[in-house]
């Protein structure tokens, strides 16, 4: 779509300018991730011609079912699976080579032509053999202090990132790619020295990384800002997919317990090089509860019986870890405070075919600080936060079979609109399945 605009200059003459309408829609989880927003994406793929990750490494885990097949995709956007759509791994993303050349041959096992549908950004960030080794080395000597890494490197490349060490896609290109391997990894095992020794082959692991770099610099290597730009001015339609959560966030999450990237909406931005005037929709998800993984404030959570039955009922166990999921009821604060942050104008609830077998049903309405009843997030999660203030709604006790909004038991109906009341928001589009058919869709525009 293309706008005109006649502006007067200072000299008094006319200017005329053509503006393109820039259009790209975000998608991105309202929570601790594991939201489920793979089945969006798929979902919603159809009405874009891209689909671009934009930050976050290995650590994400987007499930798909796909044809009642489960995948888990790690670093590759979840649009892969439709054959009209170019996927872009962005600059923000730090990839580890090992797992992508995995994945992707997983993907192609499965009949799916992964290889003609990825692009790479050439300015995305390397994870290193070593990256790994120094992210398992931390952690091990915290202790009792553990943040919760996946071990898988990220926090270590995104160090070097802003440290300004690191090798990036592009450079395996280069003549000297070697010399700056060698070069890092030199800086890493001197790092090391400060730490204790842990278990680690890294010559396998070497070995192994080389070679799936040799098969990356056959696949499609991009500039990614001039590669999007062109298909912005082409008129095609963008899907921003991030990884992890809001309350992940590097800046705005419950900080030191979370990600090493922006996981908000402006994280688009810098992730893939479009500019704040390209986006369209903030499309945010969430689950009908709450999940976490690892450690750090979780203000909602259950610790006792109804914790376990959300778990067992939702198979809450993490798809890139497996290790099992902290459980608690939806937190409305949390969930005000993260649409507030990222722009959010449509909200997709998941998994409530998980609260299916609850008689009732409780809501996080605010926080009980000591001093005061609130609404809003304190700075601090874990030392202001004295309890939560519930409310309690009535279950539907029974399986959702239903195609449209209507045909939603009452029950469930009252409380998607009392969440829609609370957050001022419309919950769009509501999953009550893992299928792809299993996704109700309503006000979605």
């Amino acid at each position: 779509m293309l706008y005109a605009f006649f502006i007067f200059t200072p000299q008094g003459h006319v200017a005329f300018i053509l503006l393109i309408k820039m259009a790209v829609d975000v998608l991105l989880g309202l929570q601790w991730g594991d939201e489920g927003k793979g089945k969006i994406v798929d979902y919603l793929a159809d009405q874009y011609q891209l689909v671009c990750r934009f930050q976050g490494g290995p650590n994400a885990g987007h499930t798909l079912w796909v044809d009642g097949k489960k995948t888990v995709l790690h670093t590759i956007p979840s649009g892969i699976f439709h054959d009209h759509m170019i996927n872009v791994i962005g600059n923000g993303v730090v990839i580890d080579p090992i797992t992508l050349i995995r994945e992707i041959d997983a993907l192609v096992a499965g009949g799916c032509d992964a290889t003609s549908r990825l692009n790479i950004a050439k300015k995305a960030h390397l994870i290193l053999p070593t990256h790994k080794l120094l992210d398992m080395a931390s952690e091990a000597s915290k202790g009792a202090d553990k943040i919760g890494s996946t071990l898988r490197g990220i926090g270590p490349c995104y160090m070097d990132k802003t440290g300004r060490n690191g090798l990036r896609v592009g450079d395996v290109l280069s003549a000297n790619f070697y010399q700056k391997y060698i070069s890092l990894r030199d800086k890493h095992q001197r790092l090391l020295k400060q730490y204790p020794e842990i278990e680690f082959d890294l010559q396998t692991e070497e070995d192994k990384w080389f070679e799936a770099i040799e098969r990356m610099r056959i696949l499609d290597l991009i500039d990614a800002e001039y590669f999007l730009f062109e298909h912005l001015k082409a008129g095609h339609n963008i899907l921003a997919e991030g990884a992890q959560g809001v309350m992940l966030d590097i800046d705005f999450g419950t900080y030191p317990f979370v990600t090493s990237s922006n996981t908000i909406s402006s994280g688009v931005c810098s992730g893939l090089g479009i500019p704040p005037t390209a986006i369209r929709n903030v499309i945010g998800v969430s689950k009908a509860y709450c999940t976490r993984v690892g450690s750090g404030p979780f203000p909602s959570e259950l610790t006792g019986e109804d914790g376990e039955r959300l778990r067992k009922a939702g198979n809450e166990f993490g798809s890139t870890t497996g290790r099992p999921r902290r459980c608690g009821w939806i937190d409305l604060p949390q969930l005000r405070y993260a649409a507030m942050i990222t722009g959010t104008t449509h909200i997709a609830l998941t998994k409530m075919d998980v609260l299916n077998a609850f008689e009732f049903i409780s809501v996080a309405d605010e926080y009980e600080t000591g001093s005061a009843i609130t609404k809003q997030l304190p700075f601090d999660l874990t030392e202001s936060i004295k309890d939560v203030v519930l409310s309690q709604h009535p279950g539907w006790v029974k399986e959702i079979v239903a195609e449209t909004y209507d045909d939603l038991p009452k029950e469930a109906k009252s409380y998607i609109s009392y969440l829609e009341k609370e957050l001022s928001l419309p919950i769009s589009f509501i999953s009550i399945g893992p299928g792809r058919d299993e996704l109700i869709v309503r006000d979605a525009g």
